[in-house]
């Protein structure tokens, strides 16, 4: 049996259950015992339904833990190492993985059902199927995760704030290194300042931007923003944005313009606040029925303006951890700063309230064994 918190609806308040029955891995599986797991945004988003994954399901799937158990075929990691969990899965082989885009791997589709990569769950509860977050499912002591959407990393690594990197950090900061093309010297807007965005901005501060102008209607995430590398700070909710943004970089714009948000309106202030010829990377997961208004010829053509999707930081996951583990332990990204409070699983709708009220750069849910 293990404990976990599941989500039963969508809008409902997640349950902690600890008669919960999970399988033995299968093949190209492994048993992980999760140490810790970071409350995420895209968590709150199956919550209330912005990400639709069907109910009942463990959520959670930024996380790190150690392996006990491996199935057949596995290779890659054994009892005993310690790891990340990815929630995107990166087979290596396919189409996107051959090209460098790890990201894109044609076995992530899998993860929007629940199951396995054979579409079959591991967890059962009250005799019914239960399904994991993105193969994840963290907010649970043990897990079955696919073989590759496990990083391996060093035993010296504090598994706490290894949990960080497997969402948060590499979205954010991957943002800024990976799918944005940041210059030294340039201006970089932020627009939203939660987990993800903090990690943009020090990304963003990592990349060499010298000017890096923080977006939010909290002070206390600006506060925050501030900690992790923002030289200006704009409260949305008292001034216009867009001016504020032109005002800060001579009347031209932002070079690099980071919308971390997910709303129409966000989306469309930050390509505005962007300069002629310079970029605008959407980082934030909109509802589905989001649509933008924008002058295409305007916008496009005339003034040059690149839009870009970002997602999970344009990561290779095998290649990104282990450079991020090694920025942290070179004192350039931090990690500790973060952990704005440790928690038991029992505590994970308090997390979900703290971070809808702008209180936490994340809440770490530390699992008992």
């Amino acid at each position: 049996m293990i404990t976990a918190a599941v989500l039963k609806g969508v809008s409902e308040d997640l349950n902690v259950r600890d008669d919960i029955e999970i399988a033995p891995p299968g093949p190209g599986e492994a048993k992980v015992k999760i140490v810790a797991s970071g409350v995420c945004h895209s968590d709150l988003s199956v919550q209330n339904g912005t990400i639709p994954l069907p109910p009942p399901i463990v959520l959670g799937h930024e996380g790190a833990g150690i392996v006990e158990e491996v199935g057949e075929g596995v290779t890659s990691v054994a009892p005993g190492d310690h790891v990340v969990l990815s929630f995107v899965p990166a087979c290596g082989s396919c189409y996107y993985c051959d090209r460098g885009q790890g990201f894109l791997c044609e076995q992530s589709a899998m993860a929007a059902a629940g199951g396995m990569l054979d579409g079959t769950t591991r967890l059962t509860l009250d005799g019914e199927p239960l399904r994991q977050m993105a193969m994840c499912g963290t907010f649970g002591n043990y897990a079955i995760v696919p073989e590759i959407s496990l990083v391996k990393i060093d035993d010296d690594v504090d598994l706490r704030l290894a949990a960080l990197i497997g969402c948060g950090v590499l979205t954010g900061v991957g943002a800024a290194l990976n799918t944005a093309n940041i210059r030294p010297g340039d201006t970089v807007a932020v627009v939203g300042c939660g987990g993800v965005g903090l990690n943009v901005i020090q990304g963003a501060k990592i990349a060499g931007a010298t000017t890096i102008i923080a977006i939010d209607m909290f002070e206390s995430k600006l506060k925050m923003a501030e900690q992790f590398g923002a030289t200006d700070l704009v409260k949305a909710d008292e001034v216009d944005a867009v001016t504020k943004v032109m005002e800060l970089s001579g009347g031209r714009g932002a070079d690099v313009a980071f919308e971390v948000i997910g709303l129409g309106p966000t989306i469309e202030q930050t390509i505005n606040m962007t300069r002629n010829g310079g970029e605008a990377v959407l980082v934030g997961v909109p509802r589905m029925d989001v649509m933008l208004n924008l002058n295409a010829a305007f916008t496009f053509l005339y003034l040059a303006k690149t839009v870009k999707g970002c997602w999970y930081g344009s990561a290779n996951v095998r290649e990104d951890v282990p450079k991020l583990i090694q920025l942290y332990k070179e004192g350039k990204l931090k990690l500790e700063e973060l952990v704005s409070r440790e928690i038991g699983v029992d505590g994970v709708n308090e997390a979900f309230t703290a971070m809808q009220q702008g209180e936490v750069a994340r809440s770490l849910i530390l699992h008992s064994h």
